[in-house]
């Protein structure tokens, strides 16, 4: 661990995160006890926020090390730690196996048989099988982030040039892999909870949602850090401006993938499309929706029509942890209403869990973080990153 990232006192900050996500986690599994159907539906919800940000993290790291970048190098290491969690959040996951029933409709045989959609379906939509899916999910997560940490840390270790290009060629195939599981892995965790409703862009809206979450969460973390060696090495204000920029076309295309979805569910108006935003666009859950959509256009505006809240790091530590925030908001939108359609619905151990997730998730992330230096002092492209930081 490099003296400065230790100077900073964010790595003995794991402590506080663990003991605020065991004490989340604790008042959730506390109300298990008095209600196990919103224990597992408040699970599933902080489960797939959390894994979100991993996901995006590995993708983007990956994307990283396909096309370069020195902008990329202030937030290539945070990107890495926080693939780096995949392996915790795949044990995470068990518990969720044991309410598949609580969740999915598919998953009661009762159900089942009384469904002639649920028949149809049954082929893919069966317990074994889903289990099976989310097995070959994990392995493929979970060994890409190995294999992306194992060599970049090879890297730091001995700079080797063939390394850069040995990461650039996973890199390549690892984002295939990334886009066709995380796809199909959205449609089992998230579009069977209305096994009715289908859309070919669901997948699609998911994965750009993990990049810009995953994005906003590495660009919050590195402007915390920010004026603190190593990274100030890299910090200057076009390349702040680089990373608001890459933040702004990731809410652009968040929002033209989701009004593309809705409207063309609009103008269709079939019975078996609408039947996914029927519940959410009434009974409250619509004003839910109108929230984050007004934030995530007003941090758009701010970056486009103020120039320092792109070129200051505290402006962009701001705009960042609210655009984690609208994604939070968007996730709870997305899969609470499956389970109360009749109207708004928001449970304390929606709370718990959101807090415990995260108390551990990010205990877990500040100590994979402070492992190594902030900075890929190795890679080929940093030898002219902190002078080309400088000119700036």
């Amino acid at each position: 661990m490099s003296g400065g990232w230790a100077r900073t006192g964010v790595e003995r900050a794991r402590w506080w995160f663990l003991i605020i996500g065991a004490e989340g986690l604790g008042l959730l599994l506390a109300g298990a006890v008095a209600d196990v159907h919103q224990f597992f539906q408040s699970y599933l919800f902080a489960y797939l926020f959390w894994l979100d940000v991993a996901l995006g993290c590995l993708a983007l790291a990956m994307l990283h090390h396909l096309i370069g970048g020195v902008p990329g190098l202030m937030i290539r290491r945070i990107l890495e730690a926080g693939a780096m969690t995949l392996p915790l959040l795949a044990a995470l996951f068990i518990p969720l196996l044991f309410g598949l029933p609580d969740l999915f409709a598919w998953a009661r045989p009762a159900e089942v048989a009384r469904s002639v959609v649920l028949q149809q379906k049954a082929l893919y939509l069966n317990v074994p099988f889903f289990v099976v899916r989310a097995g070959v999910y994990f392995a493929v997560w979970c060994g890409l982030a190995y294999l992306v940490n194992r060599w970049s840390v090879e890297q730091d270790r001995s700079g080797d040039p063939a390394l850069t290009l040995r990461l650039q060629h996973l890199s390549g195939l690892g984002l295939v892999l990334y886009a066709l599981t995380v796809s199909l892995a959205l449609i089992d965790w998230g579009m069977s909870l209305d096994p009715r409703w289908f859309s070919t862009i669901y997948g699609m809206l998911g994965v750009t949602a993990q990049l810009l979450v995953a994005l906003a969460f590495a660009i919050a973390v590195a402007m915390f850090l920010a004026h603190r060696e190593p990274l100030s090495t890299l910090v200057s204000s076009d390349r702040l401006r680089d990373l608001s920029n890459l933040l702004m076309a990731g809410i652009l295309l968040w929002a033209y993938l989701g009004f593309s979805q809705f409207l063309i569910t609009w103008t269709g108006n079939l019975p078996e499309e609408i039947t996914w935003y029927i519940p959410r666009v009434q009974g409250g859950w619509q004003w839910l929706y109108r929230a984050y959509v007004a934030v995530y256009a007003i941090l758009f505006g701010l970056l486009v029509v103020v120039p320092r809240a792109k070129r200051a790091a505290r402006s962009l530590l701001t705009v960042a942890v609210i655009a984690v925030f609208a994604h939070l908001i968007d996730r709870f939108w997305s899969i609470a209403p499956a389970f109360h359609p009749a109207g708004l619905h928001a449970h304390w151990m929606d709370v718990a869990a959101v807090v415990g997730f995260g108390g551990v998730w990010l205990a877990g992330f500040v100590w994979i973080l402070g492992a190594r230096p902030l900075i890929p002092l190795q890679d080929p492209r940093f030898g002219v990153a902190p002078a080309h930081a400088k000119e700036r």
